[in-house]
């Protein structure tokens, strides 16, 4: 059973940047894809990034290309999504997530993931 926590979030200007972090217990943490995914009310939950167990591979949504960035440090059972030239449309709660390890394609599809945050609010003022 992995348990994450993400931290990070916040009130950022457009065209402002943040560093969320997802931090993993519980678990095997290299073994895991990680994934990234945001909700913002009234919508359905959404892929943005995913990354192997090892960081050598990684997928994104098409509108955050050259603007997201995902990354994980093994040694800190840690992921992290790094967000620049953030817009109001941004705005959302943001939540991280584990595959199960027996699955090494990067998956896009919310309910293949086995693990999730609880979390961090990223709110983008014009």
């Amino acid at each position: 059973q992995v348990q994450l926590v993400e931290s990070g979030g916040g009130l950022v200007q457009a065209g402002g940047s943040l560093r969320l972090s997802c931090a993993a217990s519980g678990g095997a943490f290299s073994s895991y894809f990680m994934g990234w995914f945001r909700q913002a009310p009234g919508k359905e939950r959404e892929f943005l990034a995913a990354i192997s167990s090892g960081g050598g591979r990684a997928r994104y949504r098409d509108s955050v290309v050259g603007r997201f960035t995902i990354s994980r440090d093994n040694a800190r059972n840690t992921v992290y999504l790094q967000m620049n030239s953030l817009k109001p449309g941004d705005t959302a709660v943001y939540y991280c997530a584990a595959q199960s390890p027996e699955d090494t394609i990067l998956r896009a599809t919310p309910t293949v993931y086995d693990y999730w945050g609880q979390g961090t609010q990223v709110t983008v003022s014009s």
